[in-house]
């Protein structure tokens, strides 16, 4: 009984075997057409455009002081918001001795000046009442005390500023000139600060820009440059964002070339419609995809089974009767470098072959 078993058993396997054997058989006769078979899909093929840049604010200042002196108090930092006219920053002069002593002998002088115009007037102002001077006089005495009493409230305001920091008209703190978000602080308290003139630039402070109002900085290859208009809708992906996207507008491209690592490229900006729900900071890297053409719901074949000779396109197509291969001239339309439209040759039901890539030798 035992015996009988053993051989049930060797005959089992002498079956299984002779049945993979006869498979791999098969699965061999089949792999020796030496290509792959496939049918068309249904797919979306988006042509589309790729410019590269980053998120920026449309409008970025610098803020400065028309004040000179040391920063002594400092009421905002990075990331704040501010409104228009919010202090920022508080300066206090620090004149040297020689402005300090000039000042003040400045003023002297003036308020000596006014004394004797003061002296001139009401002389000229009696003589007037006594029909001794002409109008035309009086009135030229008038404008020289006018003129000097300017002259020493102006010195006086100088010296009062040099001295305190502050007039009754002016005082040395810095507002913000725009509502917005400090982006970047260029100074500490102790530090000096120039003021900008006509003829100096004069320290930066802080960068202030209106967060809610960001567009995209880019630019585009001259390729693509041709097909895209402004208006045209745009997908940008952030790079520090993986798998979120924000919807864009073409607003502005550069009607001039220049050259960047070799290439030539036109400068592109492209207008932020919707961030949909994504948090955006300054100076973020981006890709857009300017959406060119689309095609929904078209037969689409890969490219890389597509043959160019001239301007005519073919495909290898397999005869399910007689197993053969034949050449078949095919229609393509959009293509997103991955996938083509297909327009006519081939349907869905036809089996297309697919040849392994050469070996290199």
């Amino acid at each position: 009984m035992k015996k009988i078993k053993i051989l049930g058993l060797i005959f089992l396997i002498v079956v299984v075997g002779l049945i993979g054997q006869r498979m791999f058989s098969k699965s061999k006769t089949k792999d020796n057409k030496g290509y792959k078979t496939l049918t068309l899909t249904e797919g979306t093929i988006v042509e589309e455009a790729l410019a590269i840049g980053t998120i920026t604010p449309e409008n970025e200042i610098q803020v400065k002081s028309k004040i000179p002196g040391i920063v002594v108090e400092r009421y905002v930092e990075v990331g704040d918001f501010v409104e228009a006219g919010q202090l920022m920053v508080k300066i206090n002069p620090d004149p040297t001795p020689q402005e300090l002593t000039e000042a003040r002998r400045d003023l002297q002088m003036k308020e000596v000046a006014l004394k004797n115009a003061k002296i001139q007037y009401d002389r000229n102002f009696e003589l007037l009442s006594k029909s001794l001077v002409s109008e035309e006089v009086f009135e030229n005495f008038k404008l020289k005390y006018d003129q000097a009493r300017l002259a020493r409230d102006l010195s006086r305001d100088r010296l009062s500023l040099i001295e305190k920091g502050r007039t009754e008209k002016v005082e040395s703190v810095v507002k913000s000139p725009i509502t917005g978000t400090v982006l970047e602080k260029f100074i500490n308290i102790g530090d000096p600060v120039v003021p900008l003139t006509s003829y100096q630039q004069g320290t930066p402070l802080f960068t202030l820009a209106d967060m809610s109002k960001l567009i995209f900085r880019g630019t585009i290859d001259e390729i693509d440059v041709g097909k895209v208009g402004v208006g045209v809708n745009a997908e940008l992906e952030i790079g520090a964002l993986p798998g979120q996207s924000i919807l864009g507008e073409v607003i502005r491209i550069s009607p001039k070339a220049r050259k960047e690592n070799n290439a030539t490229v036109f400068d592109i900006e492209i207008k932020i419609v919707d961030t949909r729900g994504v948090e955006l900071r300054a100076g973020y890297s981006a890709n857009a995809k300017i959406i060119l053409n689309k095609a929904e719901n078209v037969l689409t074949i890969p490219e890389r089974l597509l043959t160019f000779e001239n301007d005519t396109v073919y495909v290898e197509v397999e005869d399910t009767t007689t197993g053969t291969v034949n050449k078949v001239q095919v229609t393509i339309g959009l293509s997103d470098g991955i996938n083509a439209e297909v327009l006519a040759g081939v349907t869905k039901d036809d089996i297309l072959v697919e040849r392994p890539p050469k070996e290199i030798k």
